[in-house]
């Protein structure tokens, strides 16, 4: 295995990137090494979250792994687990879903604390119950069993949206008023679960104006408002945050395999941008310009000149 590898590097606070040599990490205990393949979403640092790729090495007191096996994993913003660059670091327990996932079905306040669709006590619970997703996203709703699914998104992606779940799809710019009338069009039943999972000030407002007294909101960024009048839920995802270990252990290790099989759990579109790591800060450009919409830019590092 070679020793060395190329990975986009940001040396300091507000610099700019550069591609350079560093060395390819060894694996330790419980921890594999992966070759990416597949990109999917302290100083110097290496950037980058969500990665795809194979097993290149396994560390000590790893055996549900081998060489080869093809892997989906999200990273930590440190230098050997950083996505930008050829080969990662990763724990043998991933967390690319754990933001949904987390925020869904963790106690408050962490999460919604709705229950876990495998479990007895959610089987039919959540029929005839609505539940609003500011943002679009619908995949574990839907797997959650609830009948009214409606999201907020633009408009032009209201069918594919509806194929990942959604049942309805409201525009993202209706005001509270606006959106008020158009979830009684759809349900005579009150609003008691919101995921936002934008969170901006404007976003959380228009969460507030719509949950029914006593409901419960999460929030993927810390809340704006305090209140006791509902049930505040700011999602902390980090797989080794102690709420989420046996919550995401058990998501990871027994069921996200089963989930990818059977179409539960599906990959956004995407597109692959051209020239490997040196790719990347073309598309940072074209994210922060709001020229991507439903769409997760890519890239193979593998592929970097």
């Amino acid at each position: 295995m070679t020793t060395t590898q190329k990975a986009l590097v940001l040396n300091e606070k507000f610099g700019q990137f550069n591609i350079q040599e560093i060395e390819v990490y060894r694996p330790g205990p419980r921890e594999i090494l992966i070759k990416y393949d597949f990109e999917i979403d302290a100083y110097p640092a290496i950037l980058g979250c969500d990665i795809a790729g194979d097993v290149e090495a396994i560390g000590e007191g790893v055996s549900d792994f081998k060489l080869g096996d093809r892997v989906f994993s999200s990273s930590v913003i440190l230098k050997d687990r950083g996505a930008f660059q050829q080969y990662v670091l990763v724990s043998t327990l991933p967390v690319a879903l754990s933001t949904g996932y987390s925020g869904l079905y963790a106690k408050l306040p962490h999460g919604l604390e709705i229950d876990l669709p495998d479990s007895r006590a959610s089987l039919g619970k959540y029929t005839g119950t609505p539940i609003l997703i500011l943002g679009g996203a619908s995949s574990l709703a839907k797997y959650s069993g609830f009948s009214y699914i409606i999201t907020t998104a633009s408009l032009k992606h209201a069918d594919s949206l509806k194929e990942f779940g959604a049942t309805h799809v409201l525009d993202r710019n209706l005001t509270s008023a606006e959106l008020n009338k158009e979830i009684i069009k759809i349900t005579d039943k009150p609003i008691e679960l919101i995921y936002d999972t934008i969170s901006i000030d404007s976003t959380q407002s228009v969460a507030f104006d719509v949950l029914a007294l006593g409901g419960k909101v999460t929030f993927v960024l810390p809340p704006v408002i305090e209140s006791t009048d509902w049930h505040i839920a700011h999602i902390h995802a980090g797989l080794r945050q102690p709420h989420n270990i046996p919550l995401l252990h058990d998501l990871y290790h027994d069921k996200a395999y089963e989930l990818l099989v059977k179409g539960v759990i599906k990959p956004n579109r995407f597109e692959v941008l051209p020239n490997g790591l040196a790719g990347i800060v073309d598309g940072l450009a074209r994210l922060e310009a709001d020229q991507v919409s439903r769409l997760k830019l890519v890239v193979h590092p593998q592929e970097t000149p």
